[in-house]
């Protein structure tokens, strides 16, 4: 505990420093910006520019593999300060503790610490975004869209060699931080305004989709027949999200309805602030729905009876679960708003 106050202050400083460096494409844990603004950079980037590609892509267990000597280097690349490196070194070495005893590695960041969404950023910012800046700027052919989420990122290209010479490229830049991407979670994918005509033209099926920050990525088309990235509850993180009902209701099954009540109103809510984006209210719809199901099952397996109707199970929802609406913007609007005309894929 005594460590979380130096923590936080050092966040503070170095957050100051290098949130003057950061790229404009890097949006995980940093002030003024969140999963949202990545999403709709995504969006509007695939809709503004020429985009008919994208690699999907996740670096394979980051957190864990981040060394410990190369993070050092980046951070006194910009901090002189010798008690900041002192510190940053003792937290760094201070190992885990598991079963008793105390693990020591030389990769990983600080666990638990404040400070390690920051000095995950640092890291990325040196082994992956600069680099990236210059690729894009010297090796691209066409445009090039990237957009990255902590370790989590999507590149849009015009080009399918672009991208191909991107993946190749990249897995080598990671490779010498010891970094590598997740094989089974990064893939190239058509996609873009031009996807479905071409698969047409190919005799192929619709284009595929892509997820990101727990939306599924679908080419889709607005009431006057234009393209617009289409944005839809992952059915992965849906899935998991109903079950983590499941298990707490599970264990509150004897609770008051009140007091279970309460629970599912906070999780309707949170859900609705984070998926009720344009075009998708009727899976955000979907989730209220299960919630009550699951709920209902709940309710008539603690009684003896194991009956409660449909009719009086309404008034219960209606009472305590709130009618998801949409509560976010169209992404080009938002992102005109919050970039006031720069480039937030650039």
């Amino acid at each position: 505990m005594h460590d979380l106050v130096p923590q936080r202050a050092s966040a503070e400083v170095l957050g100051a420093i290098y949130e003057q460096d950061f790229i404009g494409f890097s949006y995980g844990f940093r002030p003024g910006r969140s999963a949202h603004d990545a999403l709709d950079a995504v969006a509007v980037g695939v809709t503004a520019r020429k985009v008919n590609w994208i690699l999907d892509a996740d670096i394979a267990k980051f957190f864990d593999t981040i060394e410990h000597d190369w993070l050092i280097k980046f951070v006194e690349h910009r901090v002189a300060d010798a008690r900041v490196i002192r510190l940053l070194k003792k937290w760094l070495h201070a190992g885990v503790l598991e079963d008793g005893q105390i693990t020591r590695s030389e990769v990983g960041t600080v666990q638990g610490g404040s400070i390690s969404p920051l000095l995950a950023n640092i890291y990325l910012h040196y082994a992956f975004d600069l680099w990236v800046k210059q690729w894009r700027g010297r090796q691209a052919r066409g445009d090039v869209i990237v957009v990255r989420y902590a370790d989590d990122w999507v590149a849009g290209f015009q080009h399918r060699s672009d991208a191909e010479r991107f993946r190749r490229a990249v897995e080598q830049r990671l490779g010498q931080f010891g970094l590598k991407l997740h094989p089974e979670k990064t893939r190239l994918i058509e996609f873009g305004r031009f996807a479905r005509k071409a698969r047409r033209h190919r005799g192929q099926s619709k284009p595929e989709t892509f997820d990101f920050l727990g939306f599924t990525h679908c080419c889709g088309q607005t009431r006057e027949g234009k393209f617009m990235v289409l944005r839809l509850t992952s059915a992965k993180r849906l899935r998991a999200k109903l079950h983590a009902v499941k298990d707490e209701l599970r264990r509150r099954m004897h609770r008051p309805i009140a007091e279970q009540g309460q629970y599912l109103r906070a999780v309707v809510s949170g859900h609705s602030r984070y998926f009720a984006v344009p075009c998708n209210g009727a899976r955000v719809q979907v989730f209220r729905f299960q919630v009550a199901r699951l709920w209902h099952r709940t309710l008539c397996r603690r009684s003896q009876s194991k009956h409660l109707s449909w009719k009086r199970m309404h008034r219960i929802v209606d009472h305590w679960l709130p009618r998801p609406r949409i509560c976010h913007p169209y992404p080009n609007q938002r992102l005109i708003v919050t970039t006031q005309g720069k480039s937030r894929v650039r």
